[in-house]
């Protein structure tokens, strides 16, 4: 990876860290994160539309903000059905674990990416770090009943969000191709904006939104920020280095996560956090001087 797109997905973990310690801080995530998709497009209306009128999508590039629409609505609708059915801490490494392993294996097949050995190793380094984070101490269980494991319908979702993740970002690489990163970025916040709506606005009484609104308005404008600057960040990176790298790359975020957690909330950081958290460093590393 060139030195930009390095520093590009830094900035992009830093932010989306940051708007997830945010959302954690919210007393109800979901609406947060609802919020925070639409303070992002009122707040960035006016660039998109000079972004639109100074670069507007060429054809091709409608047909890819189109895709990116349906599959990130999918990805909304999946990560809140497998966070409602399982563990959080058993549907995110899942589908961002295998998001990650099937990324550069699109970016080969779909995109004729070349990926060195080192990116794979890296990759795979990356994706026994987020294992290691979220289920030390529970390997065991796990192992001893897969049957289980695999029947539970949240961990299902998981595994289709995860697939959804992959494609989602290698059409992503191709449509920053067509439409300036950013504009592409705010097509996407409008997608979670909409997308969202509808099976928030079951679960949720219209006092619910207002009361999360009124409570944390600043950090809700805030976390919106971030969260179109980490993606949008990510997207220009598409434009200067291989998928099957900056996928899998961005992981390292994770890193500065838990680093959030343990020092801003106080969570525990026992021995599985800091091994697991090595080893996404070492593998992002690996990725990062690959050739």
């Amino acid at each position: 990876m060139t030195g930009a797109a390095i520093g590009l997905v830094l900035l992009s973990a830093l932010a989306h860290a940051s708007w997830n310690y945010f959302a954690k801080r919210g007393r109800t995530p979901e609406l947060f994160t609802w919020w925070m998709a639409v303070s992002a497009n009122l707040i960035m209306a006016p660039l998109a539309i000079v972004l639109f009128i100074v670069a507007a999508p060429s054809a091709e590039g409608w047909i890819f903000i189109l895709a990116t629409w349906l599959l990130h609505i999918a990805y909304f609708v999946g990560l809140s059905r497998a966070y409602a059915r399982t563990d959080l801490s058993i549907a995110y490494p899942l589908a961002r674990g295998l998001g990650l392993m099937l990324i550069p294996v699109l970016g080969l097949l779909w995109l004729g990416e070349t990926i060195s050995a080192e990116a794979w190793i890296g990759a795979a380094l990356i994706l026994t770090g987020i294992l290691t984070l979220t289920w030390w101490g529970r390997f065991r269980a796990l192992m001893a009943r897969p049957g289980r494991f695999l029947n539970d319908t949240g961990v299902r979702y998981a595994l289709a969000t995860g697939i959804v993740i992959a494609v989602y970002s290698v059409v992503d690489k191709q449509g920053v191709e067509h439409v300036t990163p950013f504009l592409y970025m705010y097509f996407v916040t409008a997608a979670g904006t909409i997308g969202m709506l509808p099976f928030l606005v079951r679960g949720f009484s219209r006092a619910q939104f207002a009361s999360e609104w009124r409570a944390y308005r600043v950090t809700i404008v805030a976390g919106g920020l971030l969260q179109f600057a980490a993606y949008g960040l990510v997207l220009t990176a598409f434009e200067l280095a291989r998928v099957s790298y900056v996928g899998p790359f961005r992981e390292v975020g994770i890193v500065a996560g838990v680093i959030m957690g343990t020092l801003l909330l106080k969570e525990p950081f026992g021995r599985g956090r800091v091994f697991g958290a090595g080893i996404v460093a070492v593998g992002a590393i690996t990725i990062a001087v690959a050739p």
